[in-house]
């Protein structure tokens, strides 16, 4: 790699999303990216069969992003190479009626990637502290509060501390957690609006309700910030990539994730000196027959 994706993206410390650009790209072009995306798949694919048959680790992503940053289709080109049997995508929509019925973290502890395993939460719990801090009556489908009044400082400040709770508990019992931010600009997402208007292929993936959170483009900017200053921690750190240029944004998001599963140190098992003597016996028997 020409640069250092995994440490250039990092939030160490405090993030402001104004300063941060959103074209950025390195010293690369489109034609690099191509390649290099199809290089790195070769070795995620590796890694990712070492996760499994280590077994001791597990590797959680988290995407986040506004309508339009092309979640969907990073996913698709990161993971296109690896075996569908070590990984799961899990897509989070509004939560149903049994879901409200539990804590806004439960319905995401059902779909943690087991030891051996890559999961891909596309949207995840942050919603409970972005959508819902947008929209703060949506709160209210959980049936503890009465009022959006009661959504304050110590509310909001509770629900970023279930969060850190959250991925510290995970962290302390083998799961990695990466979690990132594909940071678009809203002329790029006005853009890709666009396109899903005009053609034709493209006109199911448009809703009606894009346009009405795109005018809170700001409000969304706010909390964004704020969720990934509250959370992000060494354990669980946030990258922010620039996501204006999407063959740019899967290269940064595949080496973020090669770079986390090769500081696993992952290892295939070593066999006994009886394995090794069975397995030299069973040779010889399917070598006779």
């Amino acid at each position: 790699m020409k640069s250092d994706f995994s440490e250039h993206f990092l939030i160490k410390d405090s993030v402001d999303l104004s300063k941060l650009e959103t074209e950025y790209k390195g010293h690369l072009t489109k034609d690099d990216g191509i390649i290099l995306l199809e290089q790195e798949k070769v070795k995620l694919r590796e890694l990712q069969e070492r996760l499994y048959a280590d077994g001791s680790k597990s590797l959680l992503i988290v995407l986040q992003a506004m309508d339009a940053a092309g979640k969907d289709s990073l996913i698709e080109h990161v993971f296109g190479g690896v075996n569908p049997q070590g990984c799961e995508v899990t897509s989070f929509k509004t939560p149903s009626e049994k879901e409200y019925s539990h804590d806004f973290l439960w319905r995401h502890y059902l779909a943690l990637p087991a030891k051996g395993k890559i999961g891909i939460f596309n949207r995840s719990h942050y919603e409970s502290v972005l959508v819902c801090k947008v929209h703060p009556e949506y709160n209210l489908n959980e049936n503890v509060w009465k009022s959006t009044k009661e959504f304050n400082a110590e509310f909001w400040e509770n629900r970023y501390e279930s969060i850190r709770n959250f991925e510290k508990h995970l962290a302390n019992n083998g799961t990695t957690i990466i979690k990132i931010f594909l940071h678009i600009s809203k002329k790029e997402q006005k853009k890709r609006l666009l396109d899903r208007i005009e053609e034709k292929e493209k006109n199911w993936k448009f809703s009606p309700g894009d346009l009405p959170e795109r005018a809170l483009w700001d409000d969304y900017m706010t909390v964004y910030e704020e969720a990934i200053n509250e959370t992000s921690k060494k354990h669980a750190p946030w990258f922010v990539i620039p996501g204006d240029d999407k063959w740019f944004a899967r290269v940064a998001a595949i080496q973020i994730i090669i770079d986390a599963l090769e500081d696993m140190n992952l290892q295939f098992p070593k066999l006994s000196d009886d394995g090794l003597t069975e397995l030299s016996k069973a040779k010889k028997q399917l070598e006779s027959e």
